[in-house]
């Protein structure tokens, strides 16, 4: 059998269906020993190369998805004509999957799959195999590369990209109109079998709408669907593969569907007549009513405009149609008069604006009503001879200067004078004031334009005899600018200037702002205050001057900083300039004109000082200043009492300690000075060296019902007779306030207890310094009462 018959007979087995695994034989084609192509290829050094054939062949291995067995599912088998079956050869596998997914026996070449294998994650595997001899682990043969492709099963139902869809179709649309088309994917293999072959039917909206079979597409399948009898339609539509036969997976997917809306119904009045009423005191464009005619439709489609189209009062009522309502306002034309005429008629009509016209079959698409509205007699306010006022002032001006007059009557038969007055929360500045008479304004405080260009007031005018009845109108002033701001830097400007810099070299370009606003433009004019030995300025002529060096080379050690003063002027009347001055600094740079440093330490290099030095000054004084603090501190020391023996003289001792109330628990407590038994035993005086040691006297305890005078008087006794006493005179002092007052304490510290036993109307006896103390105690019940 020769190679081409080989590989015609093995595609057609591969073509033919396979439910089991084949085991597939790759042998060797015989060919001579040496396996010597019968071309021989020249190469470039004379020299013949032979070209070996593979030892197998290699092919295409097939495998069901999804096997479901308990063994490894087996895939095939390679074999080498080398292979003697004495185990000498070791069979290699490699690539997609070798070794984990597909594991080789190395002695039988026999191929397994370890898992179950989904198609849909991957439909071919590619893997390399090779026979290597087991002792040398050299190969025996050439590497051979081979395909394992995977069967495809129906194991995937159609699915749809979208739970929900949301499609729309005109209404009153002819039986066939195209909504929405659904398309289901299927994971299968569409080259094998049905399994991917969808079909697609509808299992919820019949009898309005069908689907075609192949395409999904949803179509109407009745006429003259009307959206004002159901808008919202829900269509389930299932996908089915297998061609739809029975056995095939299915999905489903929603499709809610809306009727949008055409102009197929004209707009109707809900009445034919209609009636307003108007005070004659209704200014022009006042709305005195409105007129809504109905339309079934929405969006543009419910869309009218209203008009006048006929009556006795088209020259003195206008209709405008709202379109957010959709509704006819009617405004007053011209000025109502209740004099001259009470009632007026009109005819007005109401149109579609977007008529459709496949549905004039279904019109006219208009509608009309008779309005007829009554003239109300009323006591008219003050009327203005203009409905606003525009005032223009230079801002210069003086303090009541008057800027302009408002005029006002009253339309009534019987005139009334009138009384004119502002806004306050129009001018909340109170710049403005008018005459109440005749109605002038005028100012009250200075005007700037750069503050606010524009004022707004509001002018109110009263009937003096009436003072309800009042009018505003809107006065606008304009302030109009004048000379009388000067020119400045527009910024703030850093400049620098390198010690190596040439003259004639621009070291900084400046601009300027004026608040003013003058009609031709601004224009400034740059020079400078005086001669300058060092900079120049030129005037570039559009607003912006540049700053230029006068001599060659600077140095920061001399001068660091130089102040350049510039005159900045306008071009108005009165002319108006400023001085700005320029701070330039003196900067090292590199050949480049790059600013490198501009630090102070080289300014105290001409000094002879250094870092160093500068630090050691500075621990010199720190040093000066802890030793001067530390004399003092010993300086203020408190001496002993007595520093000698003769050191003898007139001392007062005070102990100003304040007790700590009555909660202090730690303070001194009185028992003591009825225990002395309680006090430490006396200690001699240390500051003094005594002649003679006496004995401390031991003082007897007072009874508990001593009287504490009595009790201080003793120990006071016994102070004066201690010769362990000072020898220099001291004063003791206790202080005891004795028994009880006969005025008692004013203290309110216990009158939580008895204070509604007291009686404090006495203290408005002793005169007027006790007047607010008699008000805080004596008017405690009425304040309660209260």
């Amino acid at each position: 059998m020769t190679i081409h018959q080989f590989l015609l007979l093995f595609l057609f087995w591969v073509c033919l269906p396979h439910f089991c695994s084949p085991e597939i034989m790759f042998r060797r084609t015989p060919v001579p020993q040496q396996r010597i192509l019968s071309s021989r290829v020249p190469r470039s050094d004379g020299k013949i190369l032979h070209r070996q054939k593979r030892g197998w062949m290699w092919n295409q291995f097939f495998l069901l998805e999804e096997y479901t067995g308990s063994d490894y599912q087996y895939v095939g088998k390679l074999h080498s004509d080398q292979d003697k079956g004495d185990g000498s050869l070791k069979y290699i596998l490699s690539g997609d999957g070798a070794g984990t997914l597909f594991i080789i026996d190395e002695k039988t070449g026999d191929i397994h799959a370890t898992r179950r294998i989904d198609r849909e994650e991957k439909a071919f595997y590619t893997l390399r195999a090779q026979a290597i001899n087991r002792r040398t682990l050299r190969p025996v043969e050439p590497e051979s590369e081979f395909v394992i492709k995977i069967h495809d099963i129906n194991d995937n139902e159609p699915t749809f990209p979208e739970e929900i869809y949301t499609a729309s179709v005109p209404e009153m649309s002819v039986v066939g109109t195209s909504v929405v088309q659904v398309t289901a994917t299927d994971a299968d293999d569409p080259s094998y079998g049905n399994s991917a072959r969808v079909i697609y039917s509808i299992l919820q909206g019949q009898p309005y709408f069908s689907v075609e079979p192949e395409t999904g597409i949803i179509r109407t399948a009745l006429p003259n669907m009307n959206r004002e009898n159901r808008e919202q339609y829900q269509v389930v539509i299932q996908a089915k593969d297998m061609g739809g036969q029975m056995g095939g997976l299915s999905g489903t997917t929603t499709v809610n569907i809306t009727l949008t809306d055409v102009n197929d119904n004209p707009p109707r009045f809900p009445q034919n007549t209609i009636h307003l009423r108007v005070l004659e005191s209704s200014p022009v464009g006042t709305a005195i009513g409105s007129v809504k005619a109905t339309d079934a439709d929405t969006g543009k489609n419910a869309e009218v405009e209203y008009r006048i189209i006929d009556g006795d009062g088209t020259d003195m009522f206008d209709i405008v149609t709202e379109k957010d309502t959709q509704e006819g306002i009617i405004t007053v034309k011209k000025p109502l008069d209740y004099e001259s005429r009470r009632l007026y008629t009109l005819k007005v009509e109401a149109e579609n604006t977007h008529v459709d016209p496949r549905f004039y079959y279904l019109g006219p698409f208009k509608d009309t009503t008779i309005v007829k509205i009554s003239i109300e007699d009323v006591d008219e306010p003050p009327v203005f001879s203009r409905s606003s006022y525009l005032f223009e002032v230079h801002e210069d001006i003086e303090v009541g200067t008057i800027i302009g007059t408002v005029m006002a009557r009253d339309p009534d038969s019987i005139s009334s004078p009138i009384r004119f007055s502002l806004d306050r929360h129009t001018d909340l500045d109170r710049i403005f004031n008018i005459h109440s008479g005749n109605g002038s304004l005028y100012t009250s405080k200075p005007l700037d334009r750069e503050l606010s260009q524009w004022h707004n007031l509001t002018v109110i005018a009263a009937e003096i005899n009436n003072p309800k009845e009042t009018t505003r109108v809107a006065v606008f002033v304009r302030i109009l600018d004048v000379n009388d701001n000067a020119p400045q830097f527009a910024v703030f400007y850093d400049t620098f200037v390198c010690e190596n810099a040439r003259p004639g070299q621009l070291i900084q370009t400046i601009s300027a702002v004026d608040k003013d606003d003058p009609l031709g433009g601004q224009k400034f004019f740059f020079s400078l205050a005086a001669v300058n030995p060092n900079f120049t300025v030129q005037d570039n002529e559009d607003n912006t001057a540049r700053i230029l060096t006068r001599k060659n080379g600077f140095n920061r050690h001399e001068i660091s900083t130089y102040l350049l003063p510039v005159v900045i002027s306008d071009n108005d009347y009165p002319i108006q300039s400023s001085t700005g001055t320029l701070t330039i600094r003196v900067c090292a740079c590199d050949s480049q004109g790059n600013m490198q440093s501009c630090s102070a330490e080289a300014l105290l290099l001409p000094a002879g000082l250094s870092t160093g030095a500068l630090i050691a000054i500075l621990l010199c004084i720190i040093i000066l200043l802890v030793v001067l603090f530390a004399a003092l501190k010993r300086q203020r020391k408190k001496e002993p009492l007595i520093l000698s023996k003769e050191d003898i003289r007139d001392n007062i001792v005070s102990y100003n300690d304040e007790g700590g109330g009555e909660e202090d628990t730690q303070a001194f407590d009185i028992g003591t000075l009825r225990n002395p038994a309680a006090i430490e035993e006396k200690k001699l005086r240390r500051d003094i060296i005594p002649e003679t040691l006496f004995i401390p006297r031991r003082t007897p305890t007072a009874p508990d019902n001593t009287d504490v005078r009595d009790f201080i008087n003793e120990r006071l006794k016994e102070h004066d007779l201690d010769p362990t006493a000072p020898p220099y005179d001291s004063l003791a002092t206790y202080a005891y306030e004795g028994n009880d007052s006969i005025a008692e304490s004013l203290s309110s510290l216990e009158s939580g207890t008895t204070e509604g036993d007291q009686n404090y109307d006495y203290l408005r006896e002793w005169g007027p310094r006790f007047n607010k103390l008699a008000e805080m105690y004596g008017g405690g019940e009425s304040d309660k009462d209260s």
